[in-house]
């Protein structure tokens, strides 16, 4: 207080009070505050402002003015040599340098600068709203009356809908999606995850408390990894993947800082997983790490295979012998094409295999609202299904999704539409069903367009695309070009899919940010856009994959 008083008898004496020690500590403290509010007295003058390039560190008392040198700049905290290594070191080829040029090129037009075409062809990525798929009507009808419940009132929208929409917000706290949830999720939408999975294979049973919301399926495969991760040296934690692989799995793998472990699927047999491959890389992963994870992407990404009956039996055996935590990304379920091909849930699989297998092997299953026939990328929407854990370890999961609060809500409502869509003798359900067989069909008309086009291009080849949405052709590249790649310090794909880009605008990614055999070249192509312009696409690939073989034959 008394430091108080004496800044306050310094102000008021500097802004003109009149004898503010007769008035003792009161006045001096009127004066100040009397001046604060109604500004000086007349003829008083108030203290002049800094100039500029000094800064003044007071509140009411009269400071001494600090120079400061305009020109200098202090070394920064933050540089490439002091930042976290791990972050530094991982790479995400979806959005990798390809896609950073392909920005620049869209700048360069937007500028008028001539190109030998007029857009870019964004064929790098899963989006499938960005290139022209129309969004479901009803999902978007149940996240807008659970975005604006005002609309619970209007007729223009179903009462299904309406239903749906009552239920998630009453599962909101203040019915609100504004509203935090638990940390995995709401309850209502983890009770009709389980019911979607029990529908989806035959009657095996589902436990809402084994299901987690989550911030679409990558979300879960990180979090999942991070509970799994251990170990230093030798004992450290390594995890098969496959390869070709989907690039989270390796950024997330760096992230950790644990060991990723390849196995090769057979793309002279569709891509397929052989374990005695497995075998082959669990066995050498020994001696430098302890492999404990093994993923599983089904439909595959970026090779567009999906796994059969038996292989899916196979897999799981090993795991159950070997004793490894299983991690079935099946984010693509809903996307197969091919006649002869189903998918099969390792859920379902494990469970008809029997208690030894069903009690016993871990498994954590994903899904997503980004893929399918939904492609609703953007609200984040998924979850994943944990069986078998440790029932501690089921306290420390809840805890680290509990420091990112909760995925976003109106994801979950998205996710909650996927797992609990329109059924027979609903309103909507006419419209609905029609909606998505007509999104599936025409992907399955442009995976047969895509891959027969591909295969009559002399020095390329592309595999079955049984489900997914991409191609992953392999391409020849001479020799002449690899030596040009090694001069430019780029991956001979890489110089093959930047000459693309420069060429024809279309934007696709090299093979060697997914993992290939030592040799052997790829890149991976989106089938989403429509039907026309891929026709377009294609052909104009074609004309330049001819042309680069004529350049560097």
């Amino acid at each position: 207080m008394h430091r108080f008083v004496l800044a306050a008898k310094q102000a008021a004496a500097s802004l003109g009070c009149r004898n503010p020690r007769s008035g003792g500590k009161n006045a001096a403290l009127r004066c100040a505050t009397s001046v604060a509010a109604d500004g000086p007295s007349r003829g008083s003058r108030l203290p002049r402002p800094a100039r500029e390039g000094t800064v003044r560190w007071s509140s009411a008392a009269k400071a001494s003015p600090v120079k400061i040198n305009e020109k200098a700049s202090r070394e920064k905290i933050l540089t490439l040599e002091s930042m976290n290594p791990l972050v530094k070191a991982l790479e995400y080829a979806v959005r990798g340098p390809i896609v950073l040029k392909a920005g620049e090129i869209e700048k360069e037009l937007r500028k008028g600068i001539k190109k030998p075409f007029t857009e870019v062809i964004k064929a790098n990525i899963g989006d499938a709203h960005a290139m022209g798929q129309r969004p479901i009507t009803f999902l978007r009808q149940v996240v807008a009356l659970c975005t604006y419940p005002n609309l619970l009132d209007s007729p223009s929208f179903p009462e299904d809908a309406k239903k749906r929409a009552r239920r998630i917000l009453q599962g909101c706290g203040g019915n609100s999606l504004g509203s935090y949830t638990a940390s995995p999720g709401i309850n209502c939408i983890r009770e009709d995850v389980a019911s979607y999975i029990e529908r989806r294979d035959g009657g095996v049973p589902a436990d809402p408390d084994n299901i987690y919301l989550t911030t679409g399926a990558s979300d879960g495969i990180t979090t999942i990894l991070k509970i799994l991760v251990s170990g230093d040296g030798k004992s450290r934690t390594g995890v098969m993947i496959p390869i070709p692989q989907y690039p989270l799995y390796s950024a997330a793998i760096s992230d950790l800082d644990a060991i990723q472990v390849n196995y090769y699927l057979d793309e002279e047999n569709c891509w397929a997983l052989d374990v005695n491959e497995l075998r082959r890389s669990l066995k050498e992963a020994k001696a430098y790490c302890n492999p404990k994870v093994l993923c599983i992407i089904n439909p595959g990404n970026p090779t567009g295979q999906v796994q059969n009956r038996k292989s899916t039996e196979d897999v799981i055996h090993f795991a159950w012998e070997e004793k490894l935590f299983l991690l079935a990304d099946e984010v693509y379920q809903d996307n197969v094409y091919s006649e002869g091909c189903q998918f099969h849930s390792f859920k379902k699989i494990l469970y008809e295999m029997g208690p030894e297998y069903y009690n016993n092997v871990e498994l954590a299953s994903f899904h997503s609202t980004s893929k399918g026939y939904m492609g609703e990328c953007g609200y984040r929407g998924g979850y994943m299904e944990v069986l078998n854990l440790h029932p501690e370890i089921k306290g420390q999961l809840v805890k680290l999704l509990s420091v990112r609060l909760c995925p976003p809500v109106s994801g979950q409502a998205a996710m909650d539409v996927v797992v609990n869509p329109p059924i027979p003798g609903e309103e909507s359900y006419s419209q609905f069903i029609k909606e998505k067989e007509s999104v599936l069909n025409s992907l399955a008309k442009k995976a047969k367009l895509t891959e027969d086009m591909f295969n009559k291009i002399p020095g390329m080849h592309c595999n079955p695309l049984q489900g997914a949405m991409y191609a992953f052709p392999r391409i020849f590249i001479p020799s002449k070009a690899i030596e040009e790649a090694k001069v430019h310090k780029m991956a001979p794909d890489m110089f093959y899919c930047m000459k693309l880009l420069e060429e024809t605008g279309i934007c696709v990614v090299p093979g060697s940010g997914f993992g290939q055999r030592e040799g052997s070249y790829h890149f991976r192509m989106t089938i989403l856009p429509p039907a026309e312009k891929l026709k377009i696409l294609l052909e104009k690939m074609k004309d330049f994959h001819i042309k680069f073989l004529e350049k560097y034959a």
